[in-house]
């Protein structure tokens, strides 16, 4: 019975020494190599900015000036809420002392200047697309914003979501860290657009539904499906039928300029603000997008719920 005891501790000790191996910032998502990025291109963060959503998220709710990147939104999940961060260039209570190094370890890896885990519901999984400098060119547009005080409050997470060490072992089931890589056998338009679509955009975090994880599940990707947030549905950007198959590509740039529609209805919900912050690219850009979500194979995601009577 000692024996059996012994050798049960020694592998419980084995375990435990493995899970924070294996689970170790630095491990599982090793940062990038940043090198001696150039001067940074101020132009290129705010069109990024723009393109990644930034200020619908962060900017402090019930304030007009979408640059005051004070954070206080609270996203509902599954798994409880989250708190977006304070992300204005304050010196104490934002990312003000931040070195370029931290920004682009936080947004293409997930992890923070500390060595902790971020929870996914930070879209690194898609921001990790960006390259170095494009992240860095980010970061120095950030810069010039205002300084905004006051910290959020800690994410209200049940356990066990809220040992963040265990988001390693999410890390390492559903988080591949490899940047975008141009498809030679592509344009160069479809390559932009895949990027933007992908990367900055991040369009696949809303409009794909979600394992049990909430990671997304990669056979319904852009197929559409609940709302993250638990608000709605969220539709399919593929070529089904019930997605973009009638679409043509202006159609689909016309949508990222005005929110409109081909039947002239206009969008609402939280992708009234994607439009805004998407009318902000350049038609090249918009027409990139639309070039590549209109290469998309048709999928048919997750059954619709049907309406409530009445």
């Amino acid at each position: 019975m000692r024996r059996l005891l012994i050798t049960l501790l020694v592998f419980v000790a084995l375990g435990t020494a493995g899970f924070f191996v294996l689970t170790d910032p630095r491990v599982v998502s090793p940062g990038p190599e940043v090198g001696t990025l150039p001067a940074p291109d101020i132009e290129n963060g705010k069109l990024l900015f723009a393109a990644g959503g930034c200020a619908s998220c962060h900017a402090t709710p019930g304030q007009d000036d979408k640059t005051r990147l004070g954070g206080g939104l609270v996203l509902e999940s599954p798994f409880g809420k989250f708190h977006v961060p304070n992300i204005s260039p304050h010196t104490r209570d934002g990312i003000g002392n931040w070195g370029t190094a931290d920004f682009i370890q936080a947004m293409t890896a997930g992890v923070s200047p500390s060595g902790q885990h971020y929870y996914p519901a930070f879209p690194y999984t898609s921001y990790r697309l960006m390259p170095a400098k494009a992240v860095a060119d980010l970061l120095a547009y950030i810069r010039t914003l205002p300084s905004v005080e006051g910290r959020t409050p800690g994410h209200e997470l049940g356990f066990p979501f809220n040992i963040r060490r265990l988001v390693g072992g999410w890390k390492l089931l559903f988080f591949d860290g490899t940047p975008f890589k141009a498809d030679p056998s592509k344009s160069e338009e479809w390559n932009r657009g895949a990027y933007l679509v992908n990367g900055p955009g991040h369009c696949a975090e809303c409009h794909s539904s979600r394992n049990q994880f909430g990671a997304i599940v990669q056979a319904t990707r852009f197929a559409g499906g609940p709302d993250p947030e638990g608000k709605g549905w969220v539709p399919n950007i593929t070529q089904a039928e019930d997605g973009l198959g009638k679409w043509s590509k202006s159609e689909i740039a016309e949508l990222l300029k005005s929110g409109f529609t081909p039947s002239f209805d206009n969008v609402g919900g939280t992708m009234a603000a994607v439009v805004r912050n998407m009318a902000q690219l350049s038609d090249a850009d918009r027409l990139a997008m639309a070039e590549y979500l209109k290469s998309l194979p048709a999928v048919q995601g997750p059954a619709r719920p049907p309406k409530p009577a009445g």
